[in-house]
């Protein structure tokens, strides 16, 4: 009962476009307390099911405008299941051992080394393009497969080798999509579910899904990438770590945005920052989230703002996560750098906008990601508004020289 009644608090909270804290705070007022003894942890609690509101139950009804059967949800035609993990599996089977594996037997000191190479390809996606890392990750990631299918190996064994395979898919999905092999990076971020699920890593399946419809998202599939964004989120729970879950919540804050949807897209943005005050120096997080923390989620809420059209908050943000970032990280710059000059052409500052889509052009040249020349392509098409302006004129007529040089 407590978890349909904390699902149905959240639910009913996000249609009304409040935050926990607000909630929490229309139960005081309603109950006519001091002091807020309801606060937002409480109503975080609540809503995953871990307490059970009793007392407090008429007065979080007549908050959010229901009655109690309404959140205890006793009337009304049950919603449709959203979409489960299950749901996106790769066909067949891929990582189904063999009936009779010939291979040498496999300890915990392989699946060690594969740990290690899997952060480093990690790292090294840090600073290197998709373009520059494809052949070496699809070559660790085959590997990764043939061990796991021809080896002999324990059951605990069996599950690290199958949680390795899917935190490589990660990134190895992640650098062939950077690289623009979407199809490819599709299937390998199926196999990574799949992996993640068989270990029984939900986490983990939360992160390869969140990835895939960050890509769907981003290629004209938003209503596919929402729907995973979400499934990703249910699926993993409120069990999964602070870091995991701001991530979750980034994801759909993103696939709101790309769909058109902005208060949803806040919501969201508002709920990956809740999540992420619950992280501290006592809770553990896997190592694959290292980057998750508030400069990331404000990497992505300028982002949102862009997309948005809303200028005046998006352009001192970009140019403060930008002030933040090093020089090796060129890909990550170029990025962030062509919201930036989108933000400034909607703020109607177009000599600023062509400086700083000259710097992402640049910058872009050097690196061998499809990413970074589809942003490119994007800063330049808003530029043509502003195609009477000198600096703009000149910077689109010596891009098309150096593009199109026999023109």
């Amino acid at each position: 009962m407590a978890n349909v009644i904390g699902a149905n608090m959240r639910r009913l909270r996000e249609e009304r476009g409040w935050s926990q804290a607000r909630l929490a705070h229309e139960v005081c007022r309603l109950a006519g307390v001091s002091g807020e003894p309801i606060g937002r942890y409480e109503i975080s609690r609540y809503e995953r099911g871990k307490r059970t509101p009793r007392d407090w139950l008429p007065i979080i009804a007549t908050a959010l405008g229901v009655t109690v059967d309404d959140l205890e949800g006793r009337h009304g035609p049950p919603e449709p299941p959203l979409p489960t993990l299950a749901d996106y599996l790769p066909e067949g089977n891929p990582l189904a051992s063999l009936s009779a594996r010939p291979g040498r037997r496999i300890g915990v000191g392989a699946v060690s080394d594969l740990q290690k190479r899997v952060h480093g390809l990690r790292l090294a996606d840090d600073v290197i393009a998709g373009g520059d890392l494809i052949r070496p990750a699809l070559r660790e990631l085959r590997s990764a497969v043939r061990v796991y299918r021809e080896g002999t190996y324990n059951s605990e064994v069996g599950r690290g080798l199958l949680r390795q395979i899917g935190e490589l898919s990660q990134i190895a999905g992640w650098i062939a999509s950077d690289a623009g092999q979407h199809n490819e990076a599709e299937r390998i971020y199926r196999l990574g579910i799949s992996a993640a699920r068989q270990a029984e890593d939900h986490t983990l399946a939360g992160n390869l899904a969140g990835s895939l419809a960050y890509q769907f998202s981003n290629t004209g599939r938003e209503t596919e990438g929402l729907t995973l964004a979400q499934a990703a989120l249910s699926e993993a729970g409120d069990g999964a770590p602070p870091k995991a879950r701001a991530l979750y919540w980034d994801r759909i804050a993103w696939a709101h945005t790309k769909a058109g949807q902005a208060q949803p897209a806040m919501r969201a943005l508002g709920e990956a920052g809740e999540a992420l005050t619950e992280d501290g120096p006592d809770t553990e997080s896997p190592d694959y989230l290292y980057w998750v923390d508030a400069g990331e989620l404000r990497v992505m809420e300028s982002r949102v703002f862009t997309e948005l059209h809303r200028p005046l908050r998006a352009v001192p943000m970009l140019q403060s996560v930008l002030g933040e970032y090093e020089a090796t990280h060129t890909r990550e710059v170029a990025l962030y750098s062509s919201w930036l000059a989108v933000a400034l052409a909607d703020a109607n500052e177009p000599e600023a906008a062509a400086e700083t889509a000259e710097r992402v052009i640049t910058l872009s040249a050097d690196v061998a990601s499809e990413r970074t020349a589809e942003r490119v392509r994007v800063v330049l098409d808003r530029l043509e508004a502003f195609s009477e302006i000198p600096e703009v004129a000149s910077l689109i007529a010596e891009y098309r020289a150096a593009r199109f040089p026999n023109s």
